[in-house]
């Protein structure tokens, strides 16, 4: 089996990530980078999801000599002129805190209106090999913001986002049906293909 690193310590994306990589073929043993503890984090010191995203996977590729992919994402807002983006993850302050950031990015919205509170989730998913081969594909989900959390499910922005054409949030899709439209969906398995040329 050959082993490919997923550039994440993030145990809810590691799962979600490992769902939609089955496509590539089960003959690839998908780990997180939580199996090499001794592997520092990555400053994302990137000005798009794709440069963070591969940072990320050459820095893993370099320290592992492994295979490794990665991915960037966040949410877009359009009357944010994009915000947060790249900055989706730290929005409040301390990085990861799923609740602040929605707390937050909800006051910063509370009077825009319905017909202007358009947003997508934007997604970078990348590949490097330890030779220093790359490649990077993009994915996007497009939607609308909610006035309130709805779902349990996901994770981040999930519970406030509304993909176009349905009435649930991502939160509130089980995970199959988010993996089979999200960001993250759509960039992985246009990765897929890529893995298997270059990887084998």
């Amino acid at each position: 089996m050959t082993r490919i690193v997923l550039a994440t310590r993030n145990l809810g994306k590691i799962t979600e990530l490992r769902a939609i990589l089955t496509a590539v073929g089960p003959h690839y043993d998908l780990v997180g980078a939580d199996v090499y503890p001794e592997v520092p984090d990555v400053k994302e010191t990137g000005v798009t999801f794709a440069e963070n995203a591969l940072l990320k996977a050459h820095a893993l590729a370099r320290a592992t000599g492994l295979p490794a992919v990665a991915d960037d994402s966040g949410l877009c807002v359009d009357v944010l002129g994009g915000a947060p983006g790249i900055f989706s993850a730290r929005w409040a302050g301390q990085h990861g805190d799923d609740r602040a950031n929605l707390d937050l990015l909800l006051a910063q919205l509370s009077d825009i209106d319905d017909a202007h509170r358009g947003a997508h989730f934007a997604c970078a998913a990348a590949l490097a090999l330890p030779d220093g081969t790359e490649r990077v594909v993009e994915g996007r989900l497009l939607g609308t913001l909610r006035h309130a959390p709805a779902g349990d499910g996901g994770f981040g922005y999930d519970p406030i986002l509304q993909p176009l054409g349905d009435t649930r949030t991502c939160a509130q899709l089980t995970a199959e049906e988010k993996n089979a439209i999200s960001h993250r969906g759509q960039a992985f398995r246009a990765l897929a293909p890529v893995v298997r040329e270059l990887v084998g």
